[in-house]
């Protein structure tokens, strides 16, 4: 009787630690499942570590710019078109961190919890999405590149909808270089690094708008002031050099001409803990999103910096860096009235999850500009085109806009370009940084314009 109580007890006990097992299981399948299934060792879903089934990639006009067939993955006939897309777009072995492929890949490969791949083997596919980028866009921004390393990002600064995002250098993803992981001579240093995204460099010039911002909500009659350039703004610490001797002139003026002498001495008279303020809210050392990734995060950090170093800072050089995308952000909101929109890629999906996903984004930003700040600075960015690059540079876009020549040790200046249409019918903000390209007025304004320009002869 009493063996058989026990056994009794014992079998009580192998139950409840299956039930235990089982819920665990379960719990584990429902928490890790899409990561276990989606992993590369699933020969259902991948041959050699490789994505082969999965949906189609289309861009906004319905070009497939990858899509899988008999043979695996096959990304679209135009070699151009694949090496402007690529960073977007992401390859099949996963290098590309931030492609839609790699990002979005349990969408795409169709996954649920209750059927897991079953329909994507079963039908050698998945679910569809719907890119917001043009890729006749793209093309032109690669295109107007030229053999620069470098990045271009348009979005709608209204509806967030990226129009254009092309990073060098690239490569084709149907002919990969062999050499690509081994090559010791720099040509492909950062080719899986979407620079929009996840590029921090030294904005040099451009950053004078976030200065200009600061000192608008920050010195009591600013667009009154007289400044004087003598070509130099000289500290106790050390002397910043301005591009030019510039005489009298206004804040406005100031801007204009991207006077270094006004911009060192508004960074020390705003204060390290005003101009700080200011950054971070305009997104400065702070983790944003956009386009379903984190961005890397643009830095300003002047806590151990003298007034020499404060200076420099205040053009954009010393410690601080940006990342493209963000100044992408901060200019749209300029745009949109101080409103800044989250810059998204996927226009639509098959994939009800994804569809679902997309929905529940945040509409906004943490960049904060206040609505008559924004108009003033949309004011001068304006003048900055109209009486200083011309509009001619630009023609029939009504152009507002910053540029920046950002000066790095040992190698030719980044070249930037930031800015925005105020047209109504073109809602369009633009972000240009040509790496190690020189003059921007030479350089960076010419892509910007033919970006811009293939935009509006699109429609």
């Amino acid at each position: 009787m009493r063996n058989t109580v026990r056994r009794g007890y014992v079998l009580y006990a192998l139950v409840v630690a299956f039930v235990c097992g089982l819920v665990f299981l379960m719990y584990s399948y429902a928490v890790n499942g899409e990561v276990w299934v989606t992993k590369r060792v699933n020969n259902h879903l991948y041959t050699n570590r490789q994505l082969t089934t999965a949906g189609s990639v289309f861009d906004r006009n319905g070009k497939a710019l990858v899509e899988s067939d008999d043979d695996g993955r096959s990304f679209i006939n135009d070699v151009t078109l694949r090496k402007a897309t690529l960073h977007t777009v992401g390859d099949i072995q996963g290098y590309i961190a931030t492609g839609v492929q790699t990002i979005y890949r349990p969408y795409l490969i169709g996954y649920d919890f209750v059927n897991g791949v079953y329909k994507a083997v079963k039908d050698g596919t998945g679910n569809d999405i719907t890119l917001t980028i043009d890729s006749d866009i793209c093309k032109a921004a690669y295109n107007a590149l030229g053999y620069n390393n470098g990045t271009v990002g348009v979005y709608n600064y209204k509806t967030g909808e990226v129009i254009c995002m092309v990073s060098k250098p690239t490569y084709d993803p149907e002919n990969k270089p062999d050499d690509i992981n081994t090559d010791t001579s720099g040509k492909y240093d950062g080719i899986y690094l979407n620079r929009l995204l996840s590029g921090v460099f030294t904005p040099g010039s451009v950053f004078k708008t976030v200065v200009a911002i600061s000192a608008i909500e920050n010195i009591d009659n600013i667009s009154e002031r007289t400044f004087k350039c003598t070509g130099k703004y000289k500290t106790e610490d050390g002397t910043v050099i301005c591009n030019a001797t510039h005489g009298k002139l206004s804040f406005e003026k100031a801007y204009n001409k991207s006077c270094n002498s006004v911009f060192a001495q508004l960074a020390n008279e705003l204060g390290k803990k005003k101009l700080t303020a200011t950054a971070e809210k305009l997104g400065f050392n702070s983790s944003l999103s956009a386009c379903g990734v984190n961005l890397s995060k643009s830095l300003f950090n002047v806590k151990g910096a003298d007034k020499n170093e404060l200076g420099w800072a205040g053009i954009g050089q010393h410690t601080v860096l940006a990342n493209p995308c963000h100044l992408m952000m901060l200019t749209g909101a300029i745009a949109n009235g101080g409103n800044a929109v989250t810059p998204k890629i996927v226009r639509n999906s098959t994939s009800e999850k994804l569809s679902e996903l997309l929905g529940n984004i945040s509409p906004l930003a943490q960049i904060s500009i206040d609505t008559e700040t924004a108009s003033q600075m949309k004011k001068i960015m304006r003048s900055t085109v109209k009486n200083y690059y011309g509009d001619s540079r630009f023609p029939g876009l009504e152009m507002c806009g910053k540029t920046g020549t950002a000066e790095v040790d040992g190698k030719r200046p980044h070249a930037w370009f930031m800015g925005f249409s105020q047209k109504e019918n073109f809602p369009y903000a633009i972000v240009v940084m040509v790496e190690n390209g020189g003059s921007a007025s030479s350089v960076a304004i010419p892509v910007a314009n033919k970006v811009l320009q293939a935009i509006k002869s699109a429609g």
